[in-house]
């Protein structure tokens, strides 16, 4: 139990400083050996990992939690596995630390580039998901910064027993132990205090619902990497192939309800809807996914004998997390794009179709951090585009926009070299 937050903070800070001018000089070999140690002990401890996660599961049911929640905070063997190919994948990219770029001759004389370095310290907030716990030391690791853990309650027992694994591989390798450090505490005002400590965090990364980020985005002393919500869309264009439509569609959708990534919304060429929508509806109904449609689609759907909501103007700008889906039908493309730049989350959008003038106008106009052509907006994960894991999604067009991978926990420095060259 921690009788003073301020000062346990303040103290998790300061080791963390301290490590992370450690961590800026580690080589590549002791951030990989450190990282395959990790890997060897979550793969020795798994039945612990799942033990300490059943107790959480077993509180989430009990405290009510939703079943998005519960899907995000749930720990299985191949969950676990995953974990441990992230931390491989990442020990086998390449380390970005110390990468000179664009070394080049002046007039003066003196020759200037750019080194890529660490941020430093980046503090992580989370909720749910203990693989983040995982994701972000390792990432963390591999780009010489420190960071401090700040995972959800709910995930407590799952994070401690994750990090009894971090703390083992890196005391194996010899590396600091205090460059990863979990919060051992459900306090509210950890948050605070960890979000107003410019002194010893030089980032912060929020990855929780739409409430904790723009508590976080409105009260942080320090700069956030965010985003706030995942609306993002599918459109079918009437160039597509519908084959690839409905299998898109449904995988978008269907694979996960709980991750930031899934399709929210899907946009229809009025054209071919009447074709593609039942259809698809078909497959909707076996998984049990509510639909909720614009007129056109509701009089389309409703013919054709499905259960379909008539969509609110809320319906539209609404992350469900849930078997929950808003249809609406477009004249075309450029009614699609106008509706996804203002309702969309600017994080993942996807076009089907076979008009490679209409797919490169879609990825020129559509202000998302993630555009896509024919495939589903599932892939907008840091593995999946070979990051290795990721630490987060951002939104934002400062810094870094995506997942949030090693290039993007860095930063760069102006490196100057020079023979006794004085300016005149």
């Amino acid at each position: 139990m921690v009788s003073n937050i301020k000062s346990y903070m303040a103290e998790l800070g300061s080791k963390a400083r301290l490590a992370s001018r450690k961590m800026a000089s580690a080589s590549t070999e002791q951030k990989n050996q450190t990282l395959f140690a990790i890997a060897k002990h979550l793969e020795l401890q798994t039945e612990a990992l799942l033990v300490a996660n059943q107790k959480d599961m077993q509180a989430g049911v009990e405290k009510g939690l939703d079943a998005a929640l519960l899907d995000r905070l749930e720990l299985n063997p191949a969950r676990i596995d995953s974990m441990i190919e992230g931390l491989k994948q990442v020990a086998s990219l390449s380390d970005p630390i110390g990468e000179v770029n664009g070394m080049k001759y002046m007039p003066s004389g003196i020759q200037v580039g750019k080194m890529r370095v660490p941020l430093g310290v980046i503090g992580i907030i989370y909720e749910s998901r203990p693989n983040v716990t995982i994701d972000a030391a390792s990432l963390c690791l591999k780009s010489g910064n420190a960071t401090i853990l700040r995972g959800g309650s709910e995930a407590l027992h799952s994070n401690q027993a994750i990090a009894a694994c971090i703390y083992t591989g890196f005391e194996e390798t010899g590396m600091p132990s205090d460059a990863v450090q979990v919060v051992n505490t459900t306090d509210r005002e950890a948050v605070g205090e960890l979000i107003t400590m410019p002194e010893f965090v030089d980032v912060i990364i929020p990855r929780g619902g739409k409430g904790l980020i723009e508590r976080i985005s409105r009260d942080a002393r320090v700069p956030v990497i965010k985003h706030l919500d995942g609306i993002c869309h599918v459109y079918v264009d009437d160039r597509g192939d519908l084959e690839k439509a409905i299998k898109v569609a449904f995988n978008a959708k269907t694979q996960r309800y709980g991750t930031c990534c899934t399709m929210e919304t899907l946009l229809v060429n009025e054209a071919i809807a009447a074709d593609l929508l039942p259809n698809l509806a078909k497959l909707y109904a076996k998984e049990k996914v509510e639909l909720r449609g614009c007129p056109k689609t509701t009089g389309i759907l409703a013919g054709a004998g499905f259960d379909v909501v008539a969509a609110t103007e809320e319906d539209w700008s609404t992350e469900y997390l849930a078997p929950v889906l808003s249809i609406k039908c477009v004249a075309d493309m450029e009614e699609a794009i106008v509706h996804i730049n203002q309702y969309g989350s600017h994080h993942t959008d996807s076009i089907i179709t076979e008009d490679y003038t209409r797919s490169r106008q879609f990825i020129t106009e559509v202000d998302s951090s993630s555009v896509m052509v024919n495939t589903s907006t599932r892939f907008a994960d840091g593995f999946e585009y070979g990051l290795g894991a990721e630490i987060g999604i951002s939104t934002d067009k400062i810094h870094v926009r995506g997942p949030v991978g090693l290039e993007g926990l860095t930063s760069e420095k102006y490196v100057v070299l020079g023979d006794g060259h004085i300016r005149q």
